[in-house]
Order: structure tokens, then sequence, then C-alpha cells
């Protein structure tokens, strides 16, 4: 149980009369453990987020829209039918640091582009604005021009234990892998949670995997601290897992664009809302986040796009590369430290996984009419990784380290000044 569980208890307790003798007295505190108990398993008291998910906005429900496209039915990267998307989240212990031990704030996030990918392969291409960082499998996407697994994003040190989880479910769903099928590189992205996470534990298991793949859905996708997004932060607030979408208008094609992020990037003074320099009016208490000594990382992103617009694997390198300019709208430099990695596919062609003819057929999108596209990328990519933000948790991790969410109301207050 937690200290602030503890706390409580012991303050009614304390006020409770003694009535009749000390034991109508210790069965009252007995069923005040039992209900705060109840409470912490279920995670409505954990010192881990300081306010509930029912009190966090998205960035639209704050009033704010971000560029000239309007978002799909869900506005997220699940409005690409055929997505789903799957979180694990592991938050446990609190205080010191105990390296392999916790406490743990960390998690999986994990992007299925269809049913069925492994012989239905999605085209794919990718982008790495700065490399200080990993997401593996890359060198196939680029190779072949096609993405055929789930995309795995967690922590810097869990990237071997979740390739493993990947395909262990890959195996189980295809057994003829490595015998007489072929064998997988999976994609699987990182971002550093040490601020907040011990790290060194590599506590996502291939369990935790499995179970992120097998819960994915197509419905509403969680964000902020959830799954790989946890235990990250982002502009000196607590950051994570954020997404967006945009569908075009029928004169230009009515596809959809979703974006999914996991944003652990940036410095306080740099945000950008809107085109607003929210970090730099903003005026918060001082947080670990901005105390970084050389020897730690500066943060970093991933990006991950779909869209059921017919491109090929050269075309949505070039998507890829849009996303830069998203998340620079947010006010990112792309830092040294920082790694930002960019992957998108498509979900109107399929690739057959061992055509039975020399030749196939593929729908293909001129480039001359990649423009809206391109824009509703941009738009997406930078609306995503300000729904992390909104959305996200403030969070106690190691050492006592607590990274704050950004004020909603701070915020629209902020922008709202700006605009007027």
């Amino acid at each position: 149980m937690s200290g602030f569980l503890i706390t409580a208890v012991r303050m009614k307790f304390r006020s409770m009369p003694c009535m009749a003798g000390t034991g109508r007295r210790d069965a009252g505190l007995l069923v005040l453990v039992l209900v705060c108990l109840v409470m912490w398993l279920s995670g409505c008291a954990s010192t881990a987020a300081a306010e509930s998910e029912q009190e966090r906005k998205r960035l639209r429900d704050l009033g704010l829209e971000i560029g000239q496209y309007q978002p799909g039915v869900l506005n997220a990267i699940t409005d690409v039918a055929g997505v789903k998307v799957g979180h694990t989240t592991l938050i446990s212990g609190e205080g010191k640091l105990k390296p392999g031990e916790g406490p743990v704030r960390t998690g999986v996030t994990v992007i299925v582009p269809r049913d069925d990918v492994w012989h239905n392969k999605v085209p794919a291409g990718a982008f790495v604005l700065n490399g200080t960082g990993e997401m593996t499998g890359l060198a196939w996407v680029a190779e072949s021009g096609f993405l055929e697994y789930p995309i795995a994003l967690t922590n810097t040190l869990n990237v071997p234990r979740v390739a493993n989880g990947v395909m262990s479910w890959m195996i189980k769903q295809y057994p003829e892998i490595g015998i007489s099928d072929d064998t997988l590189t999976p994609v699987v992205a990182e971002c550093d949670d040490s601020r907040l996470n011990d790290s060194q534990g590599r506590h996502v298991s291939e369990q935790d995997v499995i179970a992120a793949l097998d819960g994915a859905s197509s419905g509403p996708v969680k964000e902020g601290t959830v799954g790989a997004g946890t235990g990250m932060v982002s502009y000196g607030f607590k950051g994570g897992i954020g997404t967006a979408s945009r569908k075009l208008p029928e004169n230009q094609g009515a596809y959809t664009v979703g974006v999914l992020v996991n944003a652990n990037h940036g410095r306080k003074p740099e945000l950008v809302v809107g085109g607003v320099p929210v970090g730099k009016l903003y005026e918060p208490p001082a947080q670990v986040s901005e105390a970084i000594s050389p020897g730690q990382s500066e943060g970093s992103i991933i990006v991950i796009i779909a869209t059921d617009a017919p491109l090929d694997g050269r075309q949505l390198m070039r998507v890829a590369k849009r996303a830069a300019l998203g998340l620079a709208r947010t006010g990112s430099t792309a830092r040294h430290g920082s790694g930002d990695f960019m992957l998108a596919f498509s979900t109107a062609n399929v690739i057959p996984h061992y055509p039975k003819e020399p030749t196939y057929n593929l729908t293909h999108l001129a480039d001359t009419h990649l423009n809206p596209l391109i824009t509703a990328t941009v738009e997406a990519t930078e609306e995503a990784i300000l729904n992390a933000l909104t959305a996200a948790t403030t969070v106690i991790g190691r050492d006592g380290h607590r990274v704050e969410a950004i004020d909603l109301g701070r915020l629209k207050s902020l922008t709202a000044a700006q605009t007027q």
C-alpha cells in the first residue's frame, strides 16, 4: 500500500471515536484498510499519477484546433481502417531506486497495421531525423519497401526483450516461421524513460508484449501515461503516447492519415502550441526534467504514420519525412541527444507473402496528388504530440522524481491570450 493511503488510513483512524472499546475501533480500521487496498489495486490512488485520467483532456476538448483539415471520427491512428493499437502499462513501487527492482514506470505499446500482416504485407517507408536512438528492422523496410509485422514501442534497455515478445507472438500465429517459412526482424522503437523508471530492470516481459498484441483494438486509443509512454517526459512536462488523424475531403481523395507518437523530447522553453510560445510563457515549478547532466539522454520521439491512401514505399518515405515538420511546429529542434524516428505505412494495397504469379497489381497515387497527404501528416503529427501532453498525468517516479502534467487551465489561458 502506498504511503499516501497509509497516511489517509491513520488520519481517519485517529478521528474515530473509541466507542465500546478497541475491538470496534480495530474493526473499523480493518474495513478502511481493505477499502484503501481495493482502491490502490484498481489504480485509483496510485502515487504514480497525481491527477486522474478523467481530469485530462485532448487538445480539441480545450478549444484548440490545429491545421486546416478535419480529424477522423476518433481523431486517432485507428481512424485508418484495420489499424489496431494495444498497450501494457507497468506501474509499481515508489521511493529510492533499487536497480533491477524498481520503482517501475514503463510499458509497451504496439501498432498492428492490419490482420494477418505477415501474409498481407503493407507498403512502408521510414525516415530518421536524428539517430540518437534505435528503431530495429528499418534496413529491411528500406530494402523491401514493406512492413510485415506489428510495430512495438518501449524503453531503451527493453528493446531485445520486446523484440523477443514480438517474435514469440508471431511464431505462435505462424508456426512455420524459421522452419519452412521466412524468419523475421521485428520493428521495435525505443525512448529512454530512465528519468522516472528503473531502466536497468528491463521490466517489460515477453508476456507483456504478447498481452498488448492480443489486446490490440481498433477503437479509441488511450493516450498520455500509458504503455510505452508511461515514463516519458516531453518539453519538461509529462509526455507519452499521443495520437491524431486527418480526413481529406472527397475532392482530394477522401483519404485518412493517422499518427501515433511516443513523445519524450524537447525542453520547456521550446514548446509551441498553435504558434504560441507556451514554453516561454509558462512558469511551473522547477522539475527534474530540466536538470539533465551530460551523460543523460535528451529524449526522443517515435512517430508512426498510417494511411489508406495507395502509396508505395518511396512515397511513404517522403510522407515520413514530413512528420519532422509537424514535430518542428511544436518547437523541437531535434537536439544532438534526441532520437527522432518516423515510420509510415499504407493499408491501401496488399503485398502478398509468396506471390503465386511473377507479377501482381498495385494501385498507385500519382506524386502530383501527394500534397494534401503531406499537409495532413504535418497537422496530425503536431496534434498527436500536443495530445500526448494534454492527456498525460503527473508522475512520481524513482527517487521521488516528479514530472508534472501540463496545467490545462494555464495552457488554455496562455493560448487564448496570445490569439485574441
